[in-house]
């Protein structure tokens, strides 16, 4: 079991939605995930106090918390900047132009991969990665600013997207919630939101659709296309184990 960690880094507001997220779930240890959300946007990124933290509160090994933190990209063991760009380098992404815009932010940046433009967490602060793949692939090239989207980009309109971030604007996603930093985004994905209904709406809720996605599904419907039904059918049995 590990040691207690750091009180100032968790203070009881942490553990309180440490434990609000325990109780979501049958088994604590299905909490982790979220948990381990939570803990950067405490800190932004995943610490050992952070480890410790998660182990602490679900009765988990170091070990255990370890294997999971460093199996997800999403959670990062450096500290994050203000806010962290995702370029997808995929097949599609990079085919239209995804490695020229990273290129041309790694040059308009002075970083690398997973390096911080500026003191992380400090305003106007930025982390640069390449991602896999950010599933948008109608909307290619694509890039991410704590995790919402910029479709079709260019390395054009990325350098200035970078340039307005540095500045301390938040130009607006293409689709999806408005911008936050990367910890308010932390937040986020680990399951706390606005309890207001207006504030949710203005600041969390917002269209994911992109007339690009939604094309096949519109010209189905005006040529009344239909899949075909499926016949009820036993399923195999499953010899026990």
């Amino acid at each position: 079991m590990s040691t207690e960690p750091r009180a100032e880094l968790f203070g009881p507001d942490v553990v309180a939605k440490a434990q609000d997220l325990m109780g979501r779930y049958p088994q604590s240890r299905s909490a982790l995930l979220p948990m381990l959300h939570l803990v950067q946007s405490v800190q932004g990124h995943v610490s050992q106090e952070g480890i410790d933290f998660c182990a602490a509160q679900l009765g988990l090994s170091e070990a255990e918390v370890s294997a999971v933190a460093t199996f997800y990209t999403m959670y990062k063991r450096r500290p994050c900047g203000e806010h962290l760009v995702s370029v997808c380098t995929n097949t599609l992404c990079a085919a239209l132009g995804g490695d020229a815009i990273y290129e041309k932010l790694q040059e308009r940046l002075g970083v690398g991969h997973e390096e911080t433009a500026g003191e992380p967490g400090e305003p106007g602060s930025i982390t640069l990665e390449h991602a896999e793949c950010l599933a948008a692939c109608d909307l290619a090239p694509v890039l991410q600013v704590n995790y919402e989207y910029y479709d079709k980009q260019t390395p054009e309109s990325a350098a200035e997207l970078v340039d307005a971030l540095r500045r301390g604007e938040k130009p607006p996603p293409t689709r999806g919630a408005p911008l936050t930093g990367f910890r308010g985004a932390e937040l986020r994905l680990a399951g706390f939101f606005p309890e207001d209904e207006e504030t949710f709406r203005s600041e969390v809720d917002g269209p994911s659709q992109a007339p690009e996605t939604l094309r096949g599904a519109r010209l189905a419907a005006d040529r009344g296309w239909t899949a075909p039904v499926m016949e009820d059918a036993p399923l195999p049995e499953v010899q026990a184990k």
